[in-house]
């Protein structure tokens, strides 16, 4: 889809990919409502850019939340472009981990995601075309030690995206699922970056990774994976799971001492 042709809902616009995403929208002349809940954040994208971003501050955890994006959007004159960048990440063993903490991170990364997503559907499908984007990760097809409320959540995510694009596929709306690997946002605590940095892990520039997401948009891919070997990992990790596994093993020491944040 042409980015000039876009009007974009936005989530998770005040994160690190989510900005750099802004940016590059904008200045392919799409027009941009963005959602979240620090607003400052949001206020000063749209400032930067005026008569092309409006924004409205919700949680999408809520019903409520949710009612105001959907009534906002139809006063935007309607969107063809939803893109589900929000999204929280912890890291720690599973142990460590309680049980408000799991419940929200699901909450946020998949439950509200899809229920915005249903709340959105009709609306995109007025449109002529219309693009459903689900921002995933690398994390979404090979479980990690550390992460894993934050795999469960990007491996439902990646099952909703196929699904929902299969249910789809007789409608002009198409379904993308864009696949980030490591990127150096706020997301990610001090002690990952160390963890990534002591295991060689590559990380990603955000405005890289916008770059990318991007040019998937414009050419509608519908499943795109980022980084290598990465890619890599992510087919081996599907044909041949015990190569993975022998190879997470041997980082497993690494990955406890920093869950446990002994650097």
């Amino acid at each position: 889809m042409k980015l000039s042709d876009c009007r974009v809902l936005l989530t998770g616009a005040s994160g690190g990919i989510g900005q750099a995403l802004v940016e590059q929208l904008v200045s392919g002349g799409a027009r941009l409502l963005l959602v979240g809940r620090q607003m400052e954040v949001l206020r000063a994208l749209a400032e930067r850019h005026p008569g092309t971003i409006e924004v409205l501050e919700a949680d999408l955890c809520e019903r409520s939340g949710r009612e105001a994006i959907a009534a906002a959007a139809q006063r935007f004159g309607g969107i063809n472009t939803l893109i589900n960048a929000a999204g929280i990440n912890r890291f720690s063993l599973l142990e460590q981990h309680d049980e408000q903490g799991i419940a929200e991170l699901i909450g946020l990364n998949v439950t509200a995601t899809l229920q915005l997503t249903h709340r959105m559907l009709p609306l995109l499908r007025q449109q002529g075309r219309a693009l459903i984007i689900n921002l995933g990760s690398t994390f979404g097809s090979i479980g990690y030690p550390g992460f894993t409320a934050y795999c469960a959540s990007k491996f439902a995510l990646r099952g909703f995206s196929e699904a929902l694009r299969r249910e789809l596929a007789d409608t002009q709306v198409k379904v993308l699922y864009l696949a980030p690997r490591a990127t150096r946002t706020t997301m990610n605590a001090a002690n990952v970056t160390a963890m990534n940095d002591e295991l060689k892990v590559a990380m990603d520039e955000p405005k890289n990774v916008a770059a990318q997401l991007v040019e998937a948009i414009r050419r509608e891919h519908e499943e795109l994976y980022l980084g290598w070997p990465e890619k890599l990992f992510v087919r081996l990790n599907s044909l041949l799971p015990r190569v993975v596994d022998q190879a997470l093993r041997k980082q497993l020491p690494i990955i406890q001492r920093f869950a446990r944040n002994k650097p």
